[in-house]
């Protein structure tokens, strides 16, 4: 089963197989424009829940990726070193971050489902 969990700070988490797939949505990209460079955290770095683990640079900002759960980093996607475009192009899939252990299956919980966020993003405007 696949259950994908939204963060205040605009993370999406993917959880498959009791691990975690981490990305930013669609609403973030959209708000960063045309993302040029992405700084991917170390495989085997520990992440603590609302703690750094990602920046992603665009044409206007730079922005931190946050953890939206504790655990380590299992791996990155490689891809978006030769091109960081694929954030903007298919952020809640291709242009996913990195994977990551969930240190505590319960803390997802906390997050929002994609109706809930759907309904946070509509109150930012």
């Amino acid at each position: 089963m696949t259950t994908v969990k939204y963060s205040k700070d605009h993370e999406w988490i993917r959880i498959e197989n009791g691990e975690g797939v981490v990305g930013i949505t669609d609403y973030a990209q959209a708000q960063l424009g045309d993302v040029v460079f992405v700084d991917l955290p170390e495989i085997g770095a520990g992440l603590k829940t609302g703690a750094e683990a990602a920046v992603v640079e665009s044409v206007k900002a730079a922005s931190e990726i946050y953890a939206p759960v504790s655990g380590a980093v299992t791996a990155v996607n490689e891809s978006l070193n030769d091109d960081p475009s694929l954030v903007n192009d298919s952020a809640e899939d291709a242009g996913w971050f990195f994977r990551m252990t969930i240190a505590d299956a319960s803390e997802p919980d906390g997050l929002m489902d994609r109706d809930a966020y759907l309904e946070y993003v509509e109150g930012l405007s």
